[in-house]
């Protein structure tokens, strides 16, 4: 159903294509072509179960077990009760409905936003959802993808459709080119730093310009996985070359004549030359430097040049009081230097931050040197894992004193066995540094995986770029 005339942006072209009818309220029924479970989805399932309903379409609904799953255990036996309880709860309702599940013991299992698009389930202009927040991720292929509730994922599920008001439109454009040492995960929080934790709230962001054309798709990953840290509803990239080569040859994608057929409609996918959006943002790419985040929400993040804030000096009362609470629970002072900042433990991985490129960015730092303190690395998928180990990434991290596990959300998300201990300070890959998320009492700081890597060569939050020189640049490691 078209709702609008004239030049259209990416998502207009997206979004329209999908509308199956609207309400008086303005909502509109999207159909979806790719929905994705987790653990988390029993709350829906029991619902089903309650009205006695099936799963609407089960070749369009995919579960990964990722969330709950233990890193340093593949045999649920030995895994703590309440999460092997959570497992087979999905184990329990993919059989039951039929559903393709990448479980535990699948070559292809990993976090959800790794496998969908290295298995060629996310493809350009679908519509995609999952119980997840970072289900914005998928964007980076031009694919409309958001999270949503657990009502929503039943709805979802008994009717492949869901309901939806239209979001605005909001454009991010980095000009110019990336410097040495600069990652996708840079632009992400420097953005994020400019525009605030709420700037594209009610949006649905378009990422463009020169510096993101540059970046690998595991760096549109990246960058499309942290809108909705921005406060957006989606991220997208419109597709090209580098798209339909990264989509050639996975085993969900079109093949052949289908694919080539597939790539003339992809074309399309492009905002048109005089599309208008209700908001428009612009960064020099040049100017962006490697970040850490010193506070407690990912708008907080400086360049590790920089100085911890001084809350005397906000101007916003709101936002002075924001910096108190934050150097309090962080133990930080105001002018410290960010590099004076001593870390307890490193985490590299996450849906953020976890495929090969990532892997391999904060290898290059750590080959031939020790770690500091101690890490852990948790690859994206067990496909990221077999590479990684083909290519000797995994003997870089133990020699470095590093545990090298295998794949899930991990020390993420605080939910599967990996945690940051009470008070102790984390240099990590995530995507969010809230109170408590890698575990009661954690502090986290937010950074890119060769500045990870830097963290757990120093002991401290420190520039990656001295120790790169001669090295295998980081900036498109996403």
């Amino acid at each position: 159903m078209r709702e609008a005339a004239g030049p259209r942006t990416l998502f207009d072209k997206v979004w329209d294509a999908h509308v199956v009818t609207r309400r008086e309220d303005g909502q509109s029924l999207l159909w979806i072509d790719r929905h994705f479970l987790h653990e988390g989805s029993f709350h829906a399932f029991n619902n089903l179960k309650g009205r006695n309903a099936e799963v609407a379409r089960p070749d369009l609904t995919f579960g990964f077990e990722d969330h709950y799953v233990p890193t340093r255990v593949r045999d649920l036996a030995k895994a703590d009760p309440a999460i092997r309880g959570m497992v087979e709860q999905l184990r329990d309702n993919a059989g039951r409905h039929h559903l393709r599940l990448f479980g535990l013991s699948d070559p292809g299992q990993g976090i959800v936003h790794v496998v969908g698009p290295e298995q060629g389930l996310t493809l350009p202009g679908l519509t995609m959802v999952c119980g997840d927040s970072h289900t914005a991720t998928h964007g980076a292929f031009g694919a409309l993808a958001f999270g949503i509730g657990a009502s929503e994922v039943a709805h979802v599920l008994m009717t492949q459709t869901i309901w939806q008001k239209r979001p605005k439109r909001l454009r991010i454009t980095v000009e110019g080119q990336l410097a040495p040492g600069v990652a996708a995960k840079d632009i992400a929080l420097s953005i994020i730093a400019a525009i605030g934790a709420d700037g594209a709230a009610g949006h649905a962001i378009e990422y463009a310009g020169p510096a993101i054309r540059a970046l690998s798709m595991e760096g549109r990953l990246t960058l499309c996985n942290l809108s909705i840290e921005a406060g957006g509803r989606s991220g997208m990239i419109a597709p090209d070359e580098t798209t339909f080569a990264y989509i050639r040859g996975r085993p969900f994608a079109p093949e052949g004549e289908a694919f080539e057929r597939a790539v003339e409609d992809w074309r399309a996918l492009a905002s048109d030359p005089d599309a208008v959006f209700d908001k428009e943002v612009t960064l020099d790419g040049a100017a962006i430097a490697p970040v850490v985040t010193w506070g407690t929400s990912p708008e907080d993040t400086l360049a590790i040049t920089q100085t911890v804030p001084d809350p005397e000096k906000a101007a916003d009362p709101a936002r002075a009081a924001h910096i108190r609470e934050a150097l309090e629970y962080m133990g930080l002072r105001a002018g410290q230097k960010l590099t004076d900042i001593a870390v307890d433990r490193i985490f590299i991985g996450s849906c953020t931050n976890s495929r090969i490129e990532d892997i391999r960015a904060a290898a290059a730092v750590l080959a031939g040197r020790k770690a500091r303190v101690p890490g852990l690395v948790s690859p994206g998928s067990a496909k990221v894992k077999a590479q990684a180990i083909e290519e000797g990434l995994d003997r870089i991290f133990m020699e470095a004193g590093l545990e090298w596990v295998d794949a899930g959300c991990s020390m993420c998300v605080g939910m599967n066995g990996d945690l940051v201990p009470p008070g102790e300070r984390c240099a990590s890959t995530t995507n969010r540094n809230f109170r408590g998320r890698q575990g009661p009492g954690s502090r986290t700081h937010l950074m890119s995986p060769a500045m990870a890597a830097a963290a757990a060569v120093t002991g401290h939050l420190a520039d990656v770029r001295p120790l790169l020189e001669g090295r295998m640049p980081a900036g498109e490691s996403g």
